[in-house]
């Protein structure tokens, strides 16, 4: 079997996985990037922004049972990410908002996921595609590399003083998703890319790396329930970012969350509702100002209704509340309940009452007609779930509870667990600065068995 040495081996080649790679190569240090897919990039080509909250204070109130070192390094080293970014003449936009609370930057995507690649490869180092990972190399407690087995089927053992695991999360595995995430998970929508598999999550485990936070969810979206997936084009076509806005029914017919808090969030409730799905329901006022608006500054608004509409989305336009009595009934919903629910939340916002449930932002009543139908359902991004780390990247170990790093062994973005708790406050963000951290711990030195 043949054998190479590096200062580090990364398995995924997404965000986190080429930013790590790229940063070590331009450094001087060796590098081996491996990726099962046929093309580096991952689910990172299909996101435009880079961002997070713009202060520690704001990321404890969106994200409070998130660990709380791993926020702030996120937040401290998130200048550093934009700036490596720049320095690789990649466009990175003027800061704007994002989701309300949050802070970001516009960028080409897929010309920084490809720059990366390419300045690893112009500085000599090698990128593997279509190669798998098949386990961990350990001796006396550390991670010194993996075996691999290439395109072409032949074996590989590539030693490494780090092994940085960074193949996007669990989210393509549907056992992995009923497993840590919900039973009802398995049969939701995925918008990312299949790859994901919950392969570092394999791999981190069969060398004792503890797995957290329990019940830590996932990021995702509200989609127009029934509509394929299959084309990425539909990622960001069809989320219903506009949902704050609107109501969210049960099978029920009832409100069972505060919609205002974002559909990345309200995803994950309508998760545990009967049959995952729910009716969103918005009027005229809702349509005018939300539904064909842009949602983020500087990308140009579309008519969400009419492109799950045509997406053959079950969607309907209602001229009053009274046409709600008269819904199908192989939709599976109480019209009557629903339309005497949306009386009442009317009611009591005219009133300048708070809802039940509650209604954090946008309390205006839902009562200009036509009325705009869509059935949701949830579809996950990312896991929020994943190998523990400590600021350095470090994967730490179970037998410790997760206090001591594991030797040799680094994980970044979706692989890496700990910093989200059912909450979200950006996804390549961390992805950059965790990966950018693994770079600096693998450039500083050779790990031990008893310390970094």
């Amino acid at each position: 079997m043949d054998a190479e040495t590096v200062d580090l081996l990364v398995i995924g080649g997404g965000m986190a996985g080429l930013s790590a790679a790229a940063r070590v190569a331009a450094e001087g240090g060796s590098v081996v990037l491996v990726e099962k897919a046929e093309r580096t990039g991952g689910s990172a080509r299909f996101a435009g922004f880079v961002w997070t909250t713009p202060s520690v204070e704001e990321m404890r109130r969106v994200n409070p049972d998130g660990d709380p070192e791993l926020a702030v390094a996120l937040l401290d080293g998130f200048p550093e990410g934009v700036a490596w970014i720049r320095s690789l003449g990649v466009d990175c936009r003027p800061q704007v908002p994002v989701l309300g609370f949050g802070r970001g930057h516009q960028l080409d995507t897929n010309h920084y996921l490809d720059t990366c690649e390419r300045l690893i490869r112009d500085r000599g180092q090698q990128v593997l595609t279509g190669a798998w990972t098949k386990s961990l190399v350990t001796e006396n407690g550390v991670v010194g590399g993996a075996d691999i087995l290439l395109a072409d089927g032949s074996p590989l053992r590539i030693e490494a003083a780090w092994t940085l695991i960074a193949t996007g999360g669990f989210q393509g595995d549907p056992g992995l998703r009923a497993e840590h995430i919900h039973p009802r998970a398995a049969d939701i929508g995925l918008r990312a890319n299949p790859q994901s598999r919950g392969d570092g999550l394999a791999l981190g485990r069969s060398v004792g790396a503890a797995f957290g936070k329990k019940d830590a969810g996932f990021y995702g979206h509200l989609m127009p329930a029934g509509v394929s997936l299959a084309d990425p084009a539909r990622f960001v076509d069809l989320a219903l970012y506009y949902s704050e806005h609107a109501l969210l029914f049960d099978t029920g017919g009832e409100r069972f969350v505060d919609e205002t808090v974002g559909d990345h969030l309200t995803a994950m409730a309508l998760l545990e509702r009967p049959e995952a799905r729910g009716l969103l329901v918005a009027d005229a006022r809702v349509h005018r100002e939300w539904i064909s608006a842009s949602y983020v500054e500087g990308i140009p608004g579309v008519d969400k209704f009419q492109l799950c509409h045509r997406a053959g989305a079950r969607s309907a336009v209602a001229e009053s509340l009274e046409d709600f009595a008269s819904m199908p009934e192989e939709w599976g919903y109480p019209g009557t309940v629903i339309r005497d629910r949306i009386e009442e939340f009317n009611a009591v916002v005219r009133a300048s009452g708070c809802p039940a449930p509650g209604r954090l932002l946008d309390r205006q009543p839902l009562d200009e007609p036509p009325f705009y139908v869509v059935e949701a359902a949830p579809a996950i991004t990312f896991t929020f779930g994943g190998l523990l780390i400590d600021v350095g990247a470090h994967a730490l170990s179970a037998a410790s509870d997760g206090r001591v790093p594991i030797p040799g062994l680094l994980a970044a973005g979706a692989d890496a667990g700990g910093l989200y708790w059912r909450a979200y406050a950006g996804g390549l963000a961390p992805a950059l600065v965790f990966g950018l951290a693994a770079a600096r711990t693998a450039l500083a030195g050779t790990p031990s068995a008893t310390g970094h």
